[in-house]
């Protein structure tokens, strides 16, 4: 997926959160996101799209040193599904302005600012889920873009450390991770060596991994994310179960 598309997803991804939690009730609790209800969710979902729009804006260039901004939070929670839509449409407006191919610092490997898009579309994507999970509902995420959501996951995880701190303990003397699509050829290889891990650059390594994880791509995103368990039947587990109880102990975001 390019930059147009993934500003595209995050407005198709926020109106169909904002579609699932308008008129329903926000003191729900989303058990995926222990603590937090509906109304906190939202707030937060719509809280990330006006901070990254803020980021866009001044087209940062090393990391901020404060996260402080005006969020224009609606006086009563019931008010928060109109709030995250305007959010999107901050959003929205702030992309079409921004020259998103230009350089820009950024938490991840990309350091551009459509990085802050594709951030912002999962961040969505995500939560979206969980709402319609507290709500008893199944989500639908599509294909190809739930294997860029894999990707990017992937891609960033080792740049997380500053706020995933459990993941400087995933390390390895040589070990490997694959992940791939039953619903395509979507692979994924993930290296753990003596000093880190990483993503091998296109995933095609020949040789057989110690451990893999197969299953739709859909479900390898919710996986990742912490949304789905590994031993459910969605998915086939291969190799090395002590690694992969390492990753999964070890990988959330």
């Amino acid at each position: 997926m390019n930059p147009a598309q993934h500003s595209a997803a995050v407005a198709a991804e926020t109106a169909g959160f904002v579609t699932v939690v308008k008129g329903a009730d926000l003191s729900t609790p989303v058990p995926s996101c222990p603590g937090w209800t509906l109304a906190d969710l939202t707030r937060h979902t719509g809280s990330v799209h006006r901070w990254f729009s803020v980021l866009l804006r001044r087209r940062i260039q090393q990391p901020p040193t404060s996260r402080e901004v005006d969020l224009h939070l609606p006086e009563q929670p019931g008010d928060f599904p109109d709030w995250l839509a305007e959010s999107a449409a901050e959003s929205a407006e702030v992309f079409a302005g921004t020259d998103l191919d230009a350089p820009m610092w950024a938490w991840g490997l990309d350091q551009h600012a459509r990085f802050w898009v594709r951030r912002m579309l999962f961040e969505t994507l995500v939560h979206r889920a969980d709402a319609e999970l507290a709500l008893g509902l199944v989500p639908h995420i599509d294909r190809v873009l739930a294997a860029d959501g894999v990707d990017e996951f992937l891609t960033n995880l080792p740049f997380a450390s500053f706020f995933a701190p459990q993941t400087a303990e995933l390390r390895g003397p040589d070990r490997s991770i694959r992940f791939s699509c039953t619903d395509g050829d979507d692979t994924w290889l993930i290296r753990l060596r003596p000093d880190g891990f990483g993503l091998v650059a296109d995933g095609t390594d020949p040789g057989a991994a110690d451990a893999t994880v197969r299953g739709t791509a859909a479900d390898l995103l919710l996986l990742l994310y912490g949304r789905m368990d590994r031993e459910s039947d969605a998915f086939q587990l291969l190799g090395d179960r002590d690694l992969l109880a390492h990753w999964f102990t070890h990988s959330a975001f």
